[in-house]
């Protein structure tokens, strides 16, 4: 199989997607010499070939095969007929005929002497030129002896060899003594993203092929090319791979010796394998044949845990399913013996003993609930559903209970699978209504934003439900998720949530009330619906049920209000000690939410690193589960965006995007897109911004949505607008998000409509009027250290179109400051080059050449990157009269180029 290019580029920005060659570390482009090495396919082809253009010298490649190894200067004979007009080529090719036809080795002195002089000289006579030596792990001995000896005369010739693993001889590698190595690195979840979009495959299903292919481009491809989807795991762990699949894989473990593939298949066979563990099963070898798995590629030893993993989980699928049943049972039986942890023994004691064994069944139930006890709540599932399959049928009590307890410890995991295996148990048995309801409302609940999936369970369940008005309201709020967030009709997911609350509360039970009660208040914000607090205070009256999931309570909306409000000491205060209760209960959902709302609670107090921290965590654990990515990417996108870099905060909100179209997620579409719009607006790209924020106004008013503070995207679409020169429309815009706040008394929202509003006066030539209103905007933001300073910069660049440059550099410096201060490092930047911009230009005193109003604006909007065709519409004015404009706005300041305007004049969204 050839080394896999990386097909598709997952940072594309716009336009054509565009192949892309793996990530290299920048200090390897001024080395001579260079080793890349990883599994195949990983790209290291690609890679070495895209290193060789970027040196700017022509390339000679050299491509050994498998065959060639055995060869005794194949390698040699390839370089001097690569390069054939050279005399010193064609003497090497005449000495290599010559060592062929005679007897003895070419490895004898006299004759390895001259081949090495021979090769010296034709590196010497080559002209400039890269040398690429791809599959160097195939360079039969010989030429990589003679090699080595003549590249250490021709220190400048570039060298970069492409090969499987780092094995470095007793004196070094032949590329030279300061070679530098490099491992190709595993694409990241949205690369694999982007390089399998052709296959538009469910989110999940691109997140389980990064996982089972680790990052490797041509195993990626292969799973994702079998000929059927990849099927669930019905909790049995991974499935087989596909034949392309298991091929490759194959070729990974080849690598390695027998002793450590038997190592790598202990580790494949625990579910959490760690050093002290193998080193009990390996003896003293252990670290060593540790050590040749790590170089190959195939394990990571270094968890600070102690623990290793696979670099791809599909090498562990390989291992185990090489192994015949009793073979397997035998290797669980001495892991059971070598493992240290109680739960770990019992596990690996039911899979050692025979399925239909009842006391396996019995061992597993009790393993299940240590493991719950102590959070490690992914074994809890595994251990709670071998404890149902190995219950005996004819004991259906028992079956039944077993299987609706795998069924939650599945669903509080976010293990989609496993909770559907567990509920067929359920189903496929005589049981009773609230069993089955049980069962059903779990699975749906562990479908989370996969809802789309759900429909057959609602009429399942609601079957089931019938004349039970405990258990309807129980679906009734499911239903009501399902309206809002697949149906995009908040409306009638609070209607269903209003009928769930009646139906509960005539029954008499508190804990469906108080979950209906919040599902009603959620959407009531949404709506505007004045009676919101007063929904949302009936629910945080009641008594707090320990079965209602920690996302789903009144406290947790509450602080989400807080939130909504700009109280993020409120929200944080009342959300960490939720996050506690979500991770003690292992549900998944839950605890991603509670980071997710944490970042976003951290970010509006200006604590970056901490929001950085919970975004990464609730990240992780969505892409460690069956959890849809699309609401922990918007966070991402969010806080990736504000404090740290915006090329991966696009990564996400793209990834968000797609995700949310796949899954018709109609509430996270529209967040996603806010912070895609968001993201372009702060990097300067206001006509790809307008496209996503246009998307979202046109989403929100169809879902009906009318608090402007539950997704703020009213000051970003009316500033993309006066970017673009649409003064109007942003006008209008904003009249009516500022009447709406009013309205519905969400004072919160008026600041940020009052900065954009005075970018507007300032586009509009009124400087005074915008400096007020940015100044008064600023200070009732001081507890808002992040949105201060965003308005402080707005300050600046009003101040300097008014021409007051000492108030702009002043704005500007406070705004660097808060932006510093907090860890807002790309807007820390775009303060740091305004302020550059201010201490470079001339001073009030200075003589420059002043623009007419009408030579102001159409310099403005096309240093904002506006196409004549554009200032011309934005203006009312032919295109014409736009081109003689600019002619004269270049002419006065003594430019030539938009570039050189965009540096001389502030653009229009500033």
């Amino acid at each position: 199989m050839p080394d896999s290019a990386m097909w598709m580029n997952a940072f594309h920005e716009a336009g054509p997607v565009v192949p892309v060659v793996p990530v290299v570390p920048e200090d390897v482009h001024g080395t001579r010499r260079v080793v890349l090495f990883g599994p195949p396919g990983s790209g290291k082809t690609t890679a070495a070939g895209a290193l060789g253009r970027r040196l700017g010298l022509p390339v000679v490649r050299l491509a050994p095969r498998p065959q060639d190894a055995r060869i005794a200067c194949a390698g040699l004979l390839e370089l001097a007929l690569a390069l054939p007009a050279l005399p010193a080529a064609r003497e090497l090719t005449a000495a290599l005929d010559e060592a062929a036809g005679e007897s003895g080795s070419p490895d004898d002195a006299g004759r390895a002497l001259r081949l090495r002089r021979q090769t010296a000289a034709l590196l010497r006579e080559a002209p400039p030129m890269t040398l690429v030596v791809d599959n160097a792990q195939w360079l039969d001995a010989a030429s990589a002896a003679v090699l080595g000896w003549a590249l250490r005369l021709a220190p400048d010739l570039p060298v970069i060899a492409a090969e499987r693993t780092w094995r470095p001889g007793p004196a070094g590698h032949w590329c030279g003594e300061d070679t530098c190595a490099v491992r190709i690195p595993p694409l990241t979840a949205p690369q694999v993203a982007a390089l399998l979009s052709p296959y538009r495959l469910a989110p999940r299903e691109v997140t389980r092929i990064h996982a089972r292919s680790g990052g490797n481009p041509a195993l990626a491809l292969a799973l994702a090319d079998a000929s059927r989807p990849l099927p669930d795991r019905e909790g049995e762990g991974e499935p087989a791979l596909p034949p392309t699949a298991s091929r490759l894989v194959g070729e990974w473990l080849d690598e390695v010796p027998d002793r450590v593939r038997e190592l790598l298949t202990f580790a494949a066979l625990d579910d959490r394998p760690d050093l002290e563990l193998l080193g009990r099963l390996a003896g003293p070898a252990a670290e060593a044949l540790l050590a040749q798995a790590e170089a190959a590629g195939l394990l990571d030893t270094g968890q600070p845990d102690g623990t290793v993993r696979f670099t791809a989980s599909a090498i562990g699928a390989e291992l185990v399913a090489r192994l015949p049943g009793h073979a397997r049972r035998d290797l669980h039986g001495r892991l059971a013996e070598a493992s240290h942890d109680s739960v770990r023994r019992d596990r690996h004691t039911v899979l050692a003993a025979d399925a239909d064994d009842p006391r396996s069944a019995r061992r597993a139930a009790g393993a299940a609930v240590r493991a719950r006890q102590r959070g490690d709540h992914a074994l809890a599932a595994e251990l709670s559903l071998l404890a149902a399959r190995r219950t005996p049928h004819d004991d259906g009590d028992l079956l039944t209970e077993r299987a609706l307890t795998a069924v939650h410890d599945a669903a509080h995991y976010g293990d989609l699978p496993r909770a559907r295996a567990a509920a067929r148990l359920v189903l496929g048995h005589d049981t009773t209504p609230d069993q089955r309801v049980d069962a059903l409302v779990a699975l749906i609940d562990a479908s989370g934003q996969h809802l789309r999936s759900a429909d057959e369970l609602f009429a399942d369940a609601l079957r089931a439900a019938a004349g039970r008005p405990d258990l309807t309201a129980r679906l009734l709020i499911r239903q009501s998720i399902w309206a809002n967030v697949n149906e995009g009709d908040p409306q009638r997911g609070c209607d269903l949530a209003g009928r769930a609350t009646a139906l509960a509360e005539t029954a008499g039970d508190t804990t469906t009330t108080v979950m209906a009660l919040t599902m009603q208040a959620r959407l009531q914000r949404v709506l505007g619906d004045p009676a919101t607090e007063t929904t949302l205070g009936r629910a945080l009256s009641l008594p707090r049920a320990a079965s209602v999931p920690v996302n789903g309570t009144p406290q947790h909306l509450a602080a989400r209000h807080a939130l909504f409000d700009d109280r993020p000491e409120e929200a944080r205060t009342a959300l960490l000690p939720l996050l506690v209760e979500a991770e003690r209960t292992g549900d998944a959902e839950a605890t991603v939410d509670i980071l997710r709302s944490l970042a976003e609670a951290e970010l509006r107090a200006g604590r970056c690193a901490r929001a950085l921290d919970h975004a990464h965590r609730a990240q992780a654990l969505t892409d460690g589960t069956s959890l849809s990515p699309a609401p922990a990417c918007y966070t991402s996108a969010l806080v990736e965006g504000t404090a740290r870099r915006t090329d991966l905060a696009l990564v996400h909100a793209r990834r968000g995007v797609d995700t949310a179209r796949q899954e018709d997620n109609k509430v996270f579409l529209s967040r996603n897109l806010f912070a895609l719009g968001h993201l372009l607006l702060a990097t300067g790209r206001p006509k790809e911004a307008l496209t996503a924020l246009e998307e979202v106004r046109d989403l929100e008013r169809l879902q009906q949505v009318r608090d402007p503070s539950v997704l703020r995207w009213h000051p970003e679409l009316a500033e993309t607008l006066v970017a673009l020169g649409r003064l109007d429309q942003a006008q209008s815009l904003l009249d009516d998000a500022r009447r709406t706040a009013t309205d519905l008394g969400r004072d919160a929202v008026l600041p940020p409509l009052e900065r954009t509003q005075a970018l507007l006066d300032a586009a509009r030539g009124d400087y005074d009027t915008a400096a007020r209103r940015l100044t008064e905007a600023a200070d009732r933001l001081r507890h808002l250290p992040l949105e201060r300073g965003r308005t402080l910069l707005a300050l600046s660049h009003t101040e300097r179109r008014g021409r007051r440059r000492a108030s702009a550099r002043a704005a500007a410096q406070s705004a660097a400051d808060l932006f510093t201060a907090h860890q807002a490092l790309p807007w820390a930047e775009t303060a740091a080059h305004t302020l550059g911009r201010l201490e470079a230009a001339p001073t009030d005193d200075s003589p420059r050449p002043r623009l007419t109003s009408a030579e102001q604006r159409c310099a403005e909007l096309a240093a904002a990157g506006a196409s004549n065709r554009d200032i011309a519409t934005a203006l009312t004015i032919s295109v014409k009269t736009v081109e003689a404009t600019l002619t004269r706005v270049y002419r006065k300041l003594g430019l030539h180029s938009r570039f050189q305007l965009a540096h001389a004049v502030t653009p229009a969204r500033e």
